[in-house]
């Protein structure tokens, strides 16, 4: 629509006298107003409202409608979703109905908060008194109107399309909108509450269906369907089939009809750039950065270190000049002397002077042949026997030999690091051979080797993790803890069970004999090799992974339950074009056909044709001439019922529960959105009009009781 100032809004308002009715199409998707008399409402919106917060200041703004995509940079609309004042085609949430109001006489032109024209609004097939008060309760003291008159939006679009000749004065009319659908008969020309009925399923389950299949169909672009883009690709692409069964079949066996039938909708792709070999001057390049960034690490360690060794140098001469000193002293003066340094003696003075010498040994880098060098000084007891020791000298002893001990197995470490890194060098240059030998043999071997490697790794986990439930069921193929036991192993958990159940009986008194001890050593034993060391088949397995990795770019590492990442995660390889272009298929007709089959989506109702019996039924009067015409004259309405192939399926469908031979002709309206507004501002402009409004008086004397017996006469249209 095009755009309208405010300022001439409320000038075209002032326009139209105080008995110019004002008429209202309150659907649950769209909400729209206008004048009496007028072809076209002059405001038409989502009957939505959204309060969203500014992303800078906090503060909480009011949308009706459908907001404006530019707001999202302003606004942040994720938390706060659209709400309807609907619930399943009844008004309830009079609060947002309130703010869909006021949007609406706002944009109509009305510049003050009284409104004083007279209201006619639409509203559902009987719909509930308490509904109908509190609409008027709103409209007479927010807004003062001087009346109000209530009508069915479908019944406005029957008369208005029979007006015009396209339907007759008998017939059904069958409206699936929004939210629910419904069905009623006419009788010369006027409705027969008595026979009408009503489904919980219309355009909003459709699109909520369609937005759930696609979302799960391409998960990848979720975000992408929102509600507003995958309704614009319902009323684009969808359509009734004429049999389901016969039109899923061909969809299956992926005939050439089903190829034309199927819509693409291509999302914005930008291909990856492409990764060019770096050419020999950038790797020269980056060798020289990594080389002068190297360098100066080096330097910065060396000027660490030799800041480092002259400390040491000072302390080793201040330690060795204080040792001088000590000789001057005499022994009952040395503990007085040495007490502003922070020795107490003599030994702990040559003792400090020991380990710096060794500090600077080290940060000299002749710590190896410090170690090589044997000590007798330091180990000059090992030799002597114990019945020639004193006390002090077997506790000193005892020392040197942990000492000794310890070093040795430092150099037996080290040699034995030396040894393997040795022996991995060696391997790394046979494996280098046999690669340059025969590239493509060396990559499957090694491929072979981590295979097997990896299903023999695969099966100790699922081993360690499986239980002992067995209960005598030999198929699962799981092994129980207590089959994979050795004897050890079971003989520990023997005295475990047996401890435990000689626990109970009387005092505890395990542990007070040496005996017990000896048990208690035997149940700390654990013998599972499982757990022994570190695992040299994962060490082998993370070193092949390393290897092919190196040799193979194709190379994809098994995960952790031995299933490879290409199977698991489908987005591991890079993206084309055609993961962004969306298919739609059978979707095309199986959302809309939920219209027949509510108990697709778990609505145990009738469908559309059903409906139709189940209002025929209904009639007070059994007269099979009067229904040959209601069914001659089946009327189509309501924003659903735009779906290609919607008038042949109800057709079809009607034909199976009617008589054989019976007259069936479907008819769909001029304009199944906009009649029930064009009936309703067609009858507010006739001069019987105010005859059928109440005013605020008549509410406030009568109550409730003028809402509920409130009947519409649409004997004038």
């Amino acid at each position: 629509m095009p755009f309208i100032s405010k300022i001439q809004r409320q000038t075209d308002y002032r326009r139209f006298p105080s008995s110019t009715p004002i008429v209202i199409d309150n659907g649950a998707s769209y909400f729209r107003i206008g004048w009496a008399g007028e072809p076209e409402p002059r405001v038409i919106f989502r009957n939505i409202v959204q309060r969203p917060r500014h992303k800078v200041t906090g503060e909480t703004v009011t949308i009706v409608g459908d907001h404006d995509v530019a707001l999202l940079k302003y606004f942040d609309c994720t938390r706060s979703g659209p709400r309807s004042a609907f619930d399943n085609n009844v008004v309830y949430q009079f609060e947002i109905m309130e703010y869909i109001l006021d949007f609406a006489f706002d944009r109509l032109g009305a510049d003050g908060s009284k409104i004083d024209h007279p209201i006619l609004i639409t509203e559902c097939v009987c719909n509930p008194s308490q509904s109908r008060s509190k609409m008027a309760e709103l409209l007479f003291d927010t807004y003062g109107v001087p009346s109000i008159a209530y009508g069915v939006d479908a019944v406005f679009s029957y008369k208005y399309n029979q007006h015009h000749g396209v339907c007759n004065k008998d017939g059904l009319a069958i409206c699936p909108g929004f939210m629910t659908t419904h069905v009623i008969p006419f009788i010369d020309g006027e409705p027969e509450y008595k026979g009408c009925c009503r489904t919980n399923i219309g355009g909003y389950h459709i699109t909520d269906y369609l937005k759930q299949l696609i979302s799960l169909k391409y998960p990848l672009h979720m975000a992408r369907f929102t509600w507003e883009k995958v309704e614009d690709l319902k009323m684009e692409h969808c359509y009734i089939a004429p049999d389901y069964m016969s039109e899923a079949r061909m969809f299956q066996n992926g005939t050439k009809e089903a190829e034309d039938k199927t819509r693409s909708w291509q999302l914005p792709w930008v291909p990856p750039p492409t990764e060019e070999p770096p050419s020999e001057e950038m790797i020269a390049e980056k060798a020289a950065r990594k080389e002068k960034a190297g360098q100066r690490l080096r330097d910065m360690a060396e000027a660490k270190r030799s800041i480092r060794i002259n400390e040491l140098e000072n302390e080793s001469h201040g330690l060795g000049f204080l040792l001088k000193q000590l000789e001057q002293v005499e022994d009952h003066d040395i503990q007085s002397f040495l007490s502003a340094t922070g020795y107490i003696s003599r030994k702990e003075v040559e003792s400090a002077l020991v380990k710096v010498k060794q500090s600077l040994l080290k940060a000299k880098g002749e710590q190896a042949e410090f170690e090589e060098k044997p000590d007798t000084e330091r180990f000059n007891l090992l030799d002597k026997p114990d019945h020639e020791c004193t006390p002090e000298e077997l506790k000193l002893k005892k020392k040197q030999l942990f000492l000794k001990t310890t070093a040795e197995g430092r150099q037996r470490a080290k040699r034995k690091r030396h040894e393997e890194e040795q022996e991995r060098e060696r391997r790394n240059q046979q494996d280098e051979q046999r690669r340059l030998k025969n590239p493509e043999l060396y990559k499957e071997q090694l491929r072979a080797k981590y295979n097997d490697l990896s299903e023999k790794v695969e099966q100790r986990k699922r081993l360690k993790t499986s239980k002992g439930h067995t209960n005598g069921n030999n198929n699962s193929g799981n092994v129980g803890r207590g089959e994979r036991l050795n004897p050890e192993q079971r003989e520990r958990m023997r005295l475990l069970t047996t401890a435990a159940f000689d626990r109970g009986k009387g005092e505890d008194t395990f542990g007070a004999r040496d005996e017990d001890w000896q048990l208690y050593k035997l149940m700390s034993k654990d013998n599972d090799d499982d757990d022994e060391g570190p695992d040299v088949d994962q060490a082998e397995l993370a070193r092949l992974t390393s290897r092919l990795r190196e040799v193979d770019p194709t190379f994809v590492p098994r995960s952790d339950n031995g299933n490879s990442q290409s199977a698991e995660a489908p987005w591991s390889r890079p993206l084309t074009e055609e993961d962004y272009r969306i298919d739609f298929g059978v979707e095309r007709f199986r959302c809309p056909e939920i219209l027949f089959r509510p108990n697709w989506i778990g609505i145990d109702q009738a469908g559309l044709d059903e409906m139709a019996g189940v209002s025929l039924r209904r009639l007070p009067s059994k007269d099979t001439e009067l229904e040959e015409r209601l069914t001659s004259s089946i009327f189509l309405t309501g924003g659903s019922s735009l779906f290609p192939g919607m008038s042949e399926r109800l057709e079809a469908g009607v034909r199976m529960i009617t008589p054989c031979g019976s007259p069936i002709r479907v008819v769909k309206a001029l304009n199944p959105t906009l009649d029930a507004w064009r009936g309703a501002s067609a009858y507010a402009a006739s001069p019987e009009f105010p005859s059928q409004t109440f005013s605020k008086q008549d509410y406030y004397e009568k109550g409730e009781d003028i809402v509920r017996g409130y009947q519409f006469q649409y004997h004038v249209l």
